[in-house]
């Protein structure tokens, strides 16, 4: 995953976590994108496993046949 991608994506993870903070009411798909930003703001080494998910994840979205 390039940088300029990871950058985007922690952006939008941050985003999504201020406006979930503001409205106070987290469900546990928005705790996950809240953890997901701090994975990727923090380059944890959890980050490899969670990247892959997240490239897979959108390469489904994105493959063209």
């Amino acid at each position: 995953m390039s940088q300029s991608l990871v950058l985007s994506l922690a952006l939008l993870f941050g985003l999504a976590t201020v406006l979930l903070l503001r409205s106070r009411a987290v469900r546990w798909w928005e705790a996950l994108l809240i953890g997901l930003f701090g994975m990727y703001l923090g380059q944890t080494p959890v980050i490899y496993s969670t990247n892959g998910l997240v490239n897979w994840l959108l390469s489904g979205f994105t493959h063209n046949s």
